[in-house]
Formats: structure tokens, sequence, C-alpha cells
């Protein structure tokens, strides 16, 4: 079975109505992002934070996968899928995808401020008072500005392991997530899937742009590897 590994970002969710990560003027929804998403922003001002999110959270409730999410996780009937995901929605395992990577972390999870391997499901609102088990407070699993990716080296190894790789709904401009396209074997096909796609620099490998959304790019793409890999 052929392993297809996609590197997919904001434009993945975007059809489902999911906001984009922040906009040419450096804003998320209407804040700047070093006052919601950096560790400074929440040491100045956590309640500004977890509301942030809180609302981020509550958002994500109202919305379903897009064709693009659906059409993932059936190719996993023909295709080994790997999914690594700048995004921190959980659209791609709602639409039933299993293999799934998260970046950034997961808007639905929280973690201890102290303890970063205490990771636990959070679907509701968090406030300051809300705690691990020691007392100390939670904050949102995300990656913000300035911290490290913990799963970057995994999504090395999903890259390295890929016959073909796919890029949905990113610049791929921001490291280091930019950077895990180079790690593609010498030979195997790039997918592009943007309605709106950016130049990838210093691509050595065959590259093929489908200028689309994700709802029809990845259909698409789909009946091309049909043809390709029988």
């Amino acid at each position: 079975m052929k392993t297809l590994t996609l590197l997919t970002g904001a434009g993945m969710s975007a059809e489902s109505g999911i906001a984009t990560f922040r906009d040419a003027n450096g804003l998320w929804e209407g804040h700047d992002v070093m006052e919601v998403a950096t560790p400074d922003g929440f040491r100045r001002n956590p309640d500004l934070v977890l509301e942030f999110y809180n609302q981020r959270r509550r958002q994500l409730h109202t919305v379903k996968p897009n064709v693009g999410h659906t059409t993932l996780a059936q190719m996993e009937k023909e295709f080994k899928i790997n999914i690594v995901t700048q995004n921190v929605d959980n659209l791609h395992e709602a639409a039933g995808s299993s293999n799934v990577l998260h970046l950034h972390g997961e808007l639905l999870k929280v973690r201890s401020t102290k303890d970063p391997n205490y990771i636990i499901e959070w679907p509701g609102d968090l406030h300051l008072g809300d705690c691990d088990p020691n007392g100390r407070q939670l904050r949102p699993h995300i990656v913000w500005f300035g911290e490290e990716v913990p799963v970057l080296e995994e999504a090395v190894v999903r890259v390295q392991e890929a016959d073909a790789v796919v890029v949905i709904g990113t610049s791929m401009q921001v490291y280091p997530a930019a950077g895990l396209i180079h790690f593609a074997r010498p030979g195997v096909p790039l997918f592009y899937i943007d309605p709106k796609p950016a130049t990838l620099y210093d691509i050595a490998n065959p590259l093929e742009i489908i200028p689309e959304s994700a709802s029809i790019g990845v259909p698409l793409l789909w009946e091309k590897l049909k043809k390709v890999w029988g």
C-alpha cells in the first residue's frame, strides 16, 4: 500500500468556516497575535488569552468537516494516509482520519503550565483557577510563537516515508513547518492544492500544482493517484 503524507494548513479548514490563523496585519480574529499566541502574552494577560481560546473552542463546536476532510478519510481505504497539520482544530479526526499529527497543538486539549506532559481533553471553557492535580494552572495545548514544536521530528519521519507528499491550504513559508517538504525522498512527487498557491522555493522533486480549494482539489488528487498508482 502506497504512503501519502499530507501537510495541511488553514486553507484546509477555511471552507468549514474556521478563520485563518492570521491576516496580513498580524491579527487573529481582531487580536494582535503577540497578545494571544505567545508565552509573554499569557503572562501579561492570562484572562484575555484564555477567553480568546474559549471563543475559538466554542466556534469549533459549530462547524463540520468539509469535502476535503471527508475525502482524505475515505482515501484510507486505498492508501496509508499520514496527515501533518498546522491546524489546531479537530476536523480531520471528525471526518474519520485516523493518523493525524498536530504540529501546533490541539484546541480541544489543555496542558499544565508546569508539566508539559500533563495533557487532557478539554471541550469547554478554560478559566483561571482550572488546575492540574498538583494545583498548577492549565493553559491551552497550543504551540505559541517562540515555543518549540515538540512533534517536529515525528513529522519529518512521516514525510521521509511518503511515496507522495501533498501540501494543502498553506503557503509553506513559515518555519519550521515550511522545511518539511525538503525531507521528501528524491524523486517523490509533490502536489500542491491551493486556490492561490504561493511560490515554493528550492524544490528539487517533481511538483504539480492543483489551483483549487481543498473540497475540489482533494477529490481531483485522488483521481490522479488512482491513475498513477492503479
